[in-house]
């Protein structure tokens, strides 16, 4: 099976499970597993900040870091494409009894204008605005990515209104491979960084949060009250330093795939509006009398697996477990589709 539904479907490679199968582990809610401990001093160190919080999910590290960041009554500001308000089940209501300020970006991609046009003023009437959520690289945008001049006259604004700036960075590292950046270069822009290990970086299981050491301190507590504290959670942090490791520079073969792929679809005549491929995410429109339902029974006929992304709109995401022999075959399957 070609399975491009995401890059969280991953399985660990021969390196990262002899890694996992060599952790040294202890019990993490006691802050007695060495291995996580490595891999939290490791990543925040990469970034430039002083501590991390490795959890279970990246849903799990941006809502820790929305509630560590607000209070009842707030907002978060963010483009309407944002993992945070698209996938995560509304959890910034359930969670932390805030708010969400949409933007409208360019494919999930916004700058600083528009986020000082969010920004409420102070009215009884009105939540507060108080943090503001980007998206690096954007899922829902089709793995666009910000530039890091964009980025600081975000920051610039967030210091100047007396807001917090989050990074959602579950594909950051996408990011940087394009950009050329540092994830010091990124991360001393915000006050909290997400990065996910268990999608394009190939890892089982595992998301980090990343800031100073009081951010830190409370969203262990808060980490703990969601159920996040687990114990001998070595075995997976060892896959996520195996993949920081080795795993970031290899997904600019991701995205050659990716660009192929793209390539390939604009000469097909049942295909529309290809989304800009910036990265591993590749989405576009069937026309009819194309359906959703036909050409992904279609792929499945030829064990090729994807995944629905609206109305008329189909998803592909490139990762370690696709070759390159894989992506012709792709090729060979959609050059034999007949709508």
């Amino acid at each position: 099976m070609i399975n491009l539904t995401s890059d969280t479907v991953t399985k660990p490679t021969a390196g990262m499970l002899q890694a996992m199968m060599a952790a040294e582990v202890g019990d993490d809610v006691f802050r007695e597993d060495p291995t996580v401990n490595a891999l939290e001093a490791k990543a925040s160190a990469m970034f430039g900040h002083e501590a991390a919080l490795y959890c279970p999910s990246g849903t799990m590290t941006n809502q820790i870091a929305l509630k560590v960041h607000t209070r009842p009554l707030d907002e978060v500001i963010c483009d309407e494409m944002s993992h945070i308000y698209q996938y995560e089940v509304a959890g910034y209501a359930f969670h932390s009894g805030i708010g969400v300020n949409l933007m409208q970006g360019e494919n999930g991609i916004v700058d600083a204008l528009m986020v000082e046009k969010a920004i409420k003023p102070l009215h009884d009437w009105l939540p507060i605005s108080k943090l503001v959520v980007l998206e690096n690289t954007c899922n829902k945008g089709g793995g666009s990515y910000y530039s890091l001049a964009t980025i600081r006259e975000i920051r610039r604004l967030c210091l100047e209104k007396g807001l917090k700036l989050h990074l959602d960075g579950a594909r950051i590292f996408n990011a940087l491979v394009e950009t050329g950046d540092t994830p010091a270069d990124v991360g001393r822009e915000f006050d909290s960084i997400s990065v996910c290990l268990s999608k394009g970086l190939g890892a089982p299981v595992g998301s980090l949060l990343i800031g100073n050491q009081s951010f830190i301190s409370e969203a262990r507590r808060v980490r703990k009250v969601m159920g996040g504290g687990m114990r001998q959670a070595g075995f997976l942090a060892a896959a996520g330093i195996y993949a920081l490791d080795h795993h970031i520079e290899r997904l600019k073969v991701d995205h050659a795939h990716a660009q192929h792929l793209s390539r390939v679809l604009a000469e097909l005549n049942y295909v529309s509006n290809i989304r800009p491929v910036k990265t591993n995410i590749l989405i576009f429109d069937l026309k009819l009398p194309a359906t959703n339902a036909n050409f992904l029974a279609f792929l499945a006929e030829h064990q090729i697996k994807a995944s629905v992304f609206g109305p008329q709109t189909i998803r592909f995401v490139t990762h370690l477990d696709v070759s390159q022999q894989m992506i012709e075959q792709v090729v060979h399957v959609l050059r034999q589709y007949k709508p």
